[in-house]
């Protein structure tokens, strides 16, 4: 018998095929029952194109709650943007892992400053001084700069061991420093979702990553189609080792790419890593 999740299994098939554009009128059969009669004014290249780029976005919209089927009931998600991060984007990322039954804990936004290569002797300064003030182990001796940066980023909105007096006093200090903004109320969370925005300095972004990676539970890097470009910051970022643990998912810019993170975030909290989304080496969507 065929289970629910092989109907999903190809139903998710089909819709990024369509989605794609992929039909069989471009490939070798195509002058296979075609006639002389020109095309109707409805059935145009273009219009055919643009059907199919928006079936998957309708699909995804419509199937988020089945496909989500809970897997965040009772879970709580930060989600941190990077300079440059579409507001609109993040607004419906919080809306669908809503969807999926999990509230988010807050949004982080990173600031220049912390990207910024200039300022590299303040992050590092910083970073050496709170790792001191919260005691052995808290992040690692060992750390580069970034790196260190990225496990107190954790610290500060990931939900782990450390007190959260400690977790306010790093948020606090952060955003003093103008390296994250601390939103009133913000809840720390297992699972991180993290929104890549204009061109980060990769060295910078592979030592967020990393270090962010090792103080949530489940981490989520989301980027737009464009990023996911052989010299994008999501493209370089999956060629990083930094990358292993994090779940990275392309085209977050479209409904079908928000939904694909969601699922991603979901599966994170028991399997971390992979490459999702149409140019995701572990598949289009990360099903159960």
């Amino acid at each position: 018998m065929i289970s629910y999740r092989h109907h999903i299994v190809s139903l998710v098939a089909v819709f990024l095929a369509l989605a794609a554009g992929i039909a069989l009128g471009g490939g070798p059969l195509s002058d296979l029952g075609r006639d002389d009669q020109p095309a109707s004014a409805s059935t145009t290249p273009d219009r055919t194109v643009e059907q199919h780029a928006s079936y998957g976005d309708e699909f995804a919209t419509a199937s988020a709650a089945a496909l989500y089927a809970g897997g965040l009931k009772d879970q709580s998600v930060s989600i941190v943007t990077m300079p440059g991060a579409d507001g609109a984007t993040v607004n419906a990322l919080g809306a669908q892992v809503e969807a999926a039954g999990g509230t988010v804990g807050g949004t982080y936004d990173v600031q220049r400053t912390l990207t910024d290569v200039s300022e590299k002797s303040l992050v590092d300064t910083l970073g050496s001084q709170l790792g001191t003030q919260l005691g052995s182990g808290a992040v690692s001796a060992d750390a580069s700069t970034y790196v260190r940066i990225g496990q107190l980023v954790g610290l500060a909105v990931a939900r782990s061991e450390l007190p959260s007096s400690d977790a306010t006093s790093v948020r606090e200090s952060l955003a003093g420093a103008e390296l994250l903004t601390s939103p009133d109320g913000a809840l720390r969370a297992p699972v991180v979702v993290l929104v890549l925005g204009r061109h980060t300095d990769p060295a910078i972004l592979s030592g967020v990553v990393a270090g962010l990676a090792e103080k949530a539970t489940g981490l989520v890097v989301a980027g737009t189609t464009a990023s996911a470009a052989a010299a994008g910051d999501l493209g370089v970022l999956r060629g990083d080792a930094a990358a292993d643990h994090a779940a990275t998912v392309d085209g977050v810019e479209t409904p079908l790419g928000q939904v694909t993170a969601v699922l991603a975030a979901i599966r994170s909290l028991t399997v971390q890593g992979g490459a999702f989304g149409a140019a995701g080496a572990d598949g289009a969507v990360p099903l159960p």
